[in-house]
């Protein structure tokens, strides 16, 4: 039997750009994955399909899952010779218990690998503008841990850390311990106006803080809600963080974005979301696939010269159709007497990427539009091959039925929705939209949710007609464009949905 491995690794605080390069190739080729519900979004997305995942459910005051175990199920996976992820949030040996894990494996000499995490004791306060170390103010940085092991009740030596003067405290898991933390530092001789904070949700989009002394905390943590997960700073640096705050300041700071589109399609418009400071969280609704065997789009290509006219309705059906020329072995030179019409700026830029210019497209990005136009530049002898889903564009044919005898409708991939794992939309949400199948597909996946508080962007008017359906909230982008969805969303996040 082939021998498994595991290996541990650090997820980081929650933002998925904070994953190393090695934890992402690691975490892609796995076959098992025990994670903790830290984990954000954005990286649990990177487990593939394949993969089996094992949530072992540990944050702050509840775990679902005992730590022998999480330790009996790594090495039981890495027996049946799997790739085992264990996914912990932060880093594997900052209070990861990440060794503890370990001994296990050693006894039955399974082999493992760490990937170190960036911890949460540094990202967070850099997210909040607090630099840990600052030569003005502190001269060390130490991280302290208020969750002991059970049955130990050994305090914290305040004494000692007080004792240390002027230096940076971080304190991990110790939300709940706040109270105590602040009276045990001031009765050790801290200095009761001594800069402190509290960090909630570090990285993420809704984090919070709140700066005050390390007297005066506990009761202004209390008053703003303050929960887990979170940590506790203490020292002269956290009088920085008004001045160094960045992470409110950029344009979407603050802004949860959902986006529906295919996968494979959205990384362009996922990075500039994520550039502009949102968190961005991919939950494909609908995914083309391929017809096989299709004897249709065969013909179609047998006869490829007899056409004047292909028209295409989407990104996928050019590259459907093109990959089909080339496992065909049809030379591209065929194609020379024949012009090409797409639906909108995508779909020309798919077809420019074959090293072909299209020759129409319509003023708005629909295939009525389309159709309309195209009648306008189509001879009653021109003979039109129509590329489409299965689920064939009524509107398209509909327009173009006065040519039926010259058009050739081929269908050359199904629109499947996809299989989402639960989601929590919040209110304050903006959900994006392409097309009016991923607000099918969305309303596939979402059934239990209230479509009413949806905050829905929509590319054009179909779309947003789809969406209306359902009741959600509409904004529409002014073109049918990444860079147009991104606008539209910049300013509805300024003004909100109404």
């Amino acid at each position: 039997m082939k021998q498994g491995k595991v290996w541990l690794v650090g997820a980081g605080p929650s933002d998925e750009g904070l994953f190393t390069l090695k934890g992402k190739y690691v975490l892609e080729k796995a076959d098992v994955v025990v994670y903790d519900q830290l984990v954000g979004d954005g990286i649990m997305n990177m487990i593939p399909s394949y993969a089996t995942c094992i949530d072992v459910g540990k944050h702050a005051g509840n775990h679902k899952v005992v730590q022998e175990k999480i330790n009996q199920i790594l090495l039981d996976e890495a027996l049946k010779g799997k790739r085992v992820v264990r996914l912990k949030g932060g880093d594997p040996f900052l209070f990861g218990r990440g060794g503890e894990e370990l001994e296990l494996l050693c006894e039955h000499n399974i082999p493992f690998e760490i990937v170190p995490g960036i911890t949460s004791a540094i990202s967070v306060p850099a997210y909040a503008g607090i630099p840990v170390t600052h030569r003005d103010f502190t001269s060390s940085l130490h991280i302290i841990t208020g969750h002991k092991k059970k049955g130990c009740n050994d305090p914290i030596d305040y004494k000692s850390l007080v004792a240390l003067g002027d230096v940076t405290l971080v304190f991990l898991m110790s939300v709940g311990a706040l109270p105590e933390i602040s009276k045990g530092l001031i009765e050790a001789g801290m200095d009761k106006n001594m800069p402190a904070a509290i960090l909630e949700k570090g990285t993420r989009y809704n984090q919070r803080k709140v700066v005050a002394t390390i007297e005066t905390l506990p009761e202004e943590a209390r008053k703003n809600n303050i929960g887990t997960p979170g940590i506790i700073i203490v020292g002269k640096v956290c009088s920085l963080s008004e001045q160094f705050s960045w992470a409110e300041k950029r344009p979407l700071g603050g802004s949860r974005i959902i986006i529906t589109r295919p996968r494979r399609k959205s990384s362009k418009l996922k990075e500039m979301l994520y550039d502009l400071g949102a968190e961005v969280v991919e939950l494909p609704s609908i995914k083309t696939v391929a017809i096989n065997n299709n004897d249709i789009l065969d013909e179609a290509i047998n006869n490829i010269k007899k056409y004047n006219w292909i028209a295409f309705t989407s990104e996928a059906s050019v590259e459907i159709f093109f990959d089909s020329l080339l496992k065909k072995r049809v030379d591209i030179r065929n194609l020379v007497d024949i012009k090409f019409a797409v639906v909108g700026p995508a779909t020309k830029k798919a077809v420019e990427k074959r090293g072909l210019f299209t020759d129409y497209i319509p003023e708005e990005y629909y295939g009525e539009s389309m159709a309309k136009g195209l009648a306008k530049h189509i001879s009653i002898d021109d003979k039109i091959m129509v590329c489409v889903p299965r689920e064939v564009d009524s509107e398209l044919c509909n327009n173009l039925k006065e040519y039926k005898n010259q058009m050739d409708i081929v269908p050359l991939y199904d629109i499947e929705y996809e299989k989402n794992n639960e989601l929590n939309i919040n209110d304050s949400d903006y959900v994006v939209f392409t097309s009016a199948s991923s607000v099918r597909g969305f309303v596939n996946t979402m059934e239990y949710l209230d479509y009413s508080s949806v905050n829905a962007i929509c590319i054009g008017n179909m779309t947003a007609k789809e969406a209306s359906n359902y009741g959600m909230k509409i904004s529409i982008s002014k073109e049918a464009t990444v860079e147009s969805l991104v606008e539209c969303v910049i300013e509805e996040s300024k003004r909100g949905i109404n």
